[in-house]
């Protein structure tokens, strides 16, 4: 599939995912989280986030003062249940590879919450994309460079997008300023999910 759109070479399909679609994830979303509750982790730095988040697969994301990693368990000590069908299919369509994710971060953001600029290089294999999901309000989604600092440039990701980070972007910093409340009418209280797809391994 050609992508719409690409901001300093992340790849980016406006509305890829339909209304009922969304409806549905939703749907896989609430399983997850009631097999695997939201948590909000730390910073290495002793910080909260601001988003709270969960997981899906054979691997979740986990940070606290020891670090950022993945774990094959919930905090709780349980497994984490496996990623559905229906968000596979979304990495099928866009992710053009052909190993499946072992890991789906489930991060929530309600309004105020916000992502600093990262890369996201917990990953073995740097070949294998990121495929980014966003459901809910709008977000400012900011990439930047392989390295920290320089210039950016940002863009509006609405209730529906997916973005990519393959090829020279898969290690560009990147980040969410902040959300547009009311902006989407998906979740009944308001605030953005995002989903993001990656290969542990």
């Amino acid at each position: 599939m050609t992508p719409k759109l690409s901001l300093r070479g992340v790849d980016i399909y406006p509305g890829l995912i339909d209304l009922p679609a969304q409806t549905a994830l939703l749907d896989d979303i609430r399983g997850i989280a009631r097999a695997a509750p939201l948590f909000q982790p730390q910073t290495p730095y002793g910080k909260p986030m601001s988003v709270r988040m969960t997981s899906a697969g054979r691997f979740g994301w986990f940070s606290d003062k020891s670090g950022y990693r993945y774990l094959e368990h919930h905090p709780s000590g349980t497994p984490w249940p496996a990623i559905p069908p229906r968000i596979l299919r979304i990495w099928d369509e866009v992710g053009a590879v052909t190993r499946a994710p072992e890991c789906c971060l489930v991060n929530f953001y309600e309004d105020g919450a916000r992502m600093g600029m990262h890369q996201d290089k917990d990953e073995a294999d740097m070949s294998m994309p990121v495929v980014s999901i966003s459901l809910g309000d709008d977000a400012l989604f900011r990439v930047g460079n392989l390295t920290r600092g320089g210039k950016t440039e940002s863009i509006w990701l609405q209730s529906g997008d997916v973005a990519v980070l393959r090829g020279d972007a898969r290690l560009a910093y990147h980040g969410v300023d902040r959300l547009r409340p009311g902006s989407s009418a998906l979740l009944p209280k308001g605030g953005r999910i995002n989903l993001t797809l990656r290969v542990v391994t």
